[in-house]
């Protein structure tokens, strides 16, 4: 199990929902990266979250105009920088978890509405130990819904 990334800039993916759901530990009602296209080992990642009517977070926000809350298009852009994490250090299916520290400027622009395919990219911005700080931009037919800053640390799971 390796404690640093990997050093060359290997291109993974497509990865399907087996393969998101073995590197990150988070399920229904919170797993929110559906696929990943592609993934550039220590440097990119480009998800994908199918937004339907049938989350649960629809029938409260709002009644009659269903939105995605933007604090969920944040989580699913974290959840897209784990998957991207696990994999550059190569620890996917080891237990570690990617924990957020921080976030930065966080801007919403549209609005994230049902049946819609909201594309999640990450950049990473810098790589120091087992800290790592993400640029975030997650859009909808090619508009810029949110772009957000942040960062996270890879950890062990806390003992049961």
């Amino acid at each position: 199990m390796s404690e640093a990334p990997v050093t060359d800039n290997a291109v993974v993916g497509p990865l399907d929902i087996r393969r998101v759901m073995a590197a990150l530990p988070h399920r229904y009602p919170m797993l929110l990266v559906d696929r990943v296209e592609e993934i550039v080992l220590n440097t990119s990642i480009r998800a994908i979250k199918a937004v339907s009517i049938n989350e649960a977070f629809f029938q409260g926000h709002f009644p009659g105009r269903p939105i995605m809350p933007g604090v969920l298009v944040i989580e699913a852009l974290a959840q897209a920088a784990a998957v991207l994490a696990i994999e550059s250090f190569g620890v996917a299916s080891s237990g570690k978890l990617v924990y957020f520290m921080g976030i930065e400027n966080a801007k919403f622009r549209v609005p994230v509405e049902p049946g819609v395919l909201l594309v999640l990219e990450v950049d990473v911005v810098q790589m120091r130990g087992k800290v790592c700080k993400f640029a975030g931009r997650a859009s909808v037919n090619g508009k810029l819904a949110t772009e957000v800053g942040f960062t996270a640390m890879i950890a062990d799971a806390p003992a049961d």
